[in-house]
C-alpha cells in the first residue's frame, strides 16, 4: 500500500490496530505504553514495540509531549500507520522519530499481522 510519509524510516514489527482514534494525553500512560482510556478498544494493551494502526488522533496538544515521552521511557510504538494524521500525531512522531505513513487504508491491517513500513518511500505490506 502506498501512503504519504510523515516521518521516515523502515521498521518490521507486529500490528496493533484500533478502529478508533487514539488520544495519547489521557488515552495512553507514558510510562508503561499502556492504553488506559475507558472503553477504549485498546484499553489495557501496551502499544510499546508494536506498529500502532489507527485511522487518526484526537484530543489535546499535549498528546505530542506524551508521545515524545514514551520514546524517552522506551514504551514509544515502533511505527505509526494512521488512515488520516492530524497535526497533534504528526508533531508527536516527528519529534519523537518514530517512523510514520498515513494515507494508508488500514482496513487491510488486522492485529496480530507482521507489518513492514519503509516510511521512507510511503510504503506498509503487510507479509502473510
Amino acid at each position: 500500500m502506498k501512503g504519504r510519509t510523515i516521518f521516515g524510516g523502515k521498521v518490521e514489527g507486529e500490528a496493533l490496530v484500533s478502529t478508533e482514534p487514539i488520544s495519547f494525553y489521557g488515552g495512553v500512560d507514558p510510562d508503561t505504553g499502556k492504553v488506559v482510556e475507558k472503553g477504549h478498544p485498546l484499553e489495557g494493551k501496551s502499544i510499546a514495540g508494536k506498529v500502532l494502526v489507527f485511522p487518526q488522533g484526537k484530543g489535546s496538544t499535549v498528546g505530542s509531549y506524551i508521545m515524545y515521552s514514551l520514546k524517552k521511557n522506551g514504551k514509544a510504538p515502533a511505527a505509526i500507520i494512521c488512515k488520516e494524521t492530524e497535526t497533534i500525531v504528526a508533531v508527536g512522531a516527528i519529534i519523537s522519530e518514530i517512523p510514520m505513513v498515513d494515507k494508508i487504508d488500514i482496513s487491510q491491517i488486522k492485529t496480530g499481522d507482521k507489518v513492514k513500513i519503509d516510511a521512507d518511500n510511503a510504503i506498509v505490506e503487510v507479509i502473510k
